[in-house]
């Protein structure tokens, strides 16, 4: 096992309007997402958050090399109980979890 961020380009997360994030994650070649794409479970990354898997969209786009994971922001966008109203710090979870 290793830590995502170890095995890939990039690991980012943003905004994906008032309702959404989404973590980007950049294998950076092809050989990368071969190894990343069939370790990286949907419902563990639902549990760093402890979310819903049922919640979660998962987009695998093999010609760019790109994982895509989108789910629902835990408050609106910009409300007052909004902590992270870009949606950046997401990612930085996501790169630590061991596939």
């Amino acid at each position: 096992m290793a830590e995502l961020r170890a095995l890939v380009q990039k690991v980012r997360s943003k905004n994906a309007g008032p309702f959404w994030l989404t973590i980007d994650i950049f294998c950076g070649s092809a050989a990368a997402y071969t190894v990343v794409q069939p370790r990286l479970d949907t419902a563990a990354v639902a549990r760093v958050f402890d979310k819903d898997p049922a919640t979660f969209k998962r987009f695998d786009i093999p010609d760019l090399h790109v994982i895509k994971i989108s789910l629902p922001r835990p408050t609106i966008q910009g409300a007052i109980e909004d902590r992270d109203m870009h949606g950046a710090s997401w990612a930085a979870l996501v790169g630590e979890m061991q596939i």
